[in-house]
């Protein structure tokens, strides 16, 4: 504003002196000049002075609008300055969250990395605990069988081995591991092969020595007089129903009296007709004693002792005892159909199943 100022006085000026002329000098000042005429007439001088005039104007106008172009040169600067410092600012941030970024994405590296490390270890001990848990259940499957294999030869009944099977097959199936698959399928097929497997019938062996135990005491001795008092009572008995006269009764009753004095018969053994009713009394409780032994020796499982057993007390019956009496026919039968089911026992085998126990726990 003050160069508009100054601008507009110096044209003002311009013109007052384009008005009115050249400045009046005094004698004292200047020698007197003698007065000339003048060369320019007075509108081309006015001519002049507006030209200036406008030429002032024109020069005002371009200052002012140079200076309102400083003004915004000037505020544009100022405000690039400060879009560029506060550019410095963001980008200096920007380098900060960048330094942060860079030590968070460490961080997280670092804790990615033991977070993998400790999966790594949590799956290798949830590997060995369930390794763990497959060895013991094998190991308890294992020894519940070989239990249930010693009662079962105890017993003579295959119902614990089966027992024990089973139960090892429904834990085997809880557990649905894929590495038991086969030994889940060696458990089915013993437990088949049982189940269609023949087993002695050991309580009926059992009722039928105690039969035999108890018919003991009934049997006819070889050398005993009562057969033949019995044979020659049913004889007289005979002939006296058929003699029909007193004295012909008489007569028969005296020659079988006379008869049985002597008694003739044909013992095959020399030494059973030597038998004193002492020694029949301990021939008979020998052979008790040997029905019992068996008796005993099948509850035990000790099928050869059983066997020697009645084989000997078949001696004795066929060598000591009547074979034409019904009672020791009737005995002998039973004896023998008792020796005849008295097979060699031999309880199915598991042997399958334990070659699939051994498998699973060597880890193959």
């Amino acid at each position: 504003m003050n160069s508009d100022a100054k601008a507009e006085s110096l044209v003002h000026e311009a013109a007052d002196a384009a008005l009115t002329g050249p400045p009046v000098t005094t004698p004292e000042a200047a020698p007197v000049v003698p007065a000339q005429p003048a060369t320019l007439p007075r509108k081309v001088m006015l001519g002049l002075g507006a030209v200036s005039l406008l030429a002032l104007l024109v020069s005002g106008l371009l200052w002012q609008k140079l200076s309102t172009i400083q003004e915004q040169l000037a505020r544009q600067s100022g405000d690039a300055t400060a879009q560029s410092v506060e550019a410095r600012a963001t980008a200096k941030q920007a380098q900060d969250l960048a330094r942060e970024s860079a030590a968070r994405v460490a961080v997280f590296d670092a804790r990615l990395s033991e977070v993998s490390l400790q999966r790594t270890q949590l799956e290798e001990l949830m590997q060995s605990l369930s390794r763990s848990r497959d060895e013991n259940l094998v190991v308890d499957i294992e020894s519940g069988i070989r239990l249930a294999q010693q009662q079962a030869q105890l017993t003579g009944s295959v119902e614990p081995l089966l027992a024990a099977l089973k139960s090892a097959d429904q834990r085997v199936t809880r557990a649905a591991q894929p590495r038991l698959t086969p030994l889940q399928r060696a458990i089915g097929r013993d437990i088949d092969r049982i189940k269609s497997a023949a087993v002695m019938d050991t309580p009926g062996l059992l009722i039928k020595l105690d039969e035999l135990v108890h018919q003991a005491d009934e049997l006819v001795l070889v050398n005993a007089v009562a057969t033949a008092n019995g044979l020659s009572l049913v004889k007289q008995q005979t002939s006296t129903a058929v003699a029909t006269h007193w004295w012909q009764r008489s007569l028969q009753v005296v020659f079988d009296e006379a008869r049985n004095l002597v008694r003739v018969s044909r013992i095959a053994q020399p030494e059973a007709a030597l038998l004193s009713p002492e020694q029949s009394f301990f021939l008979r409780e020998n052979l008790k004693l040997k029905l019992l032994n068996a008796r005993l020796g099948l509850l035990a499982r000790q099928l050869e002792s059983s066997r020697a057993d009645l084989a000997d007390a078949g001696q004795l019956i066929n060598k000591y005892f009547d074979a034409s009496s019904r009672k020791t026919q009737t005995m002998a039968t039973l004896l023998q159909q008792v020796q005849a089911q008295m097979k060699a026992l031999q309880l199915p085998r598991v042997d399958e199943t334990m070659a699939a126990l051994t498998t699973a726990a060597a880890g193959r």
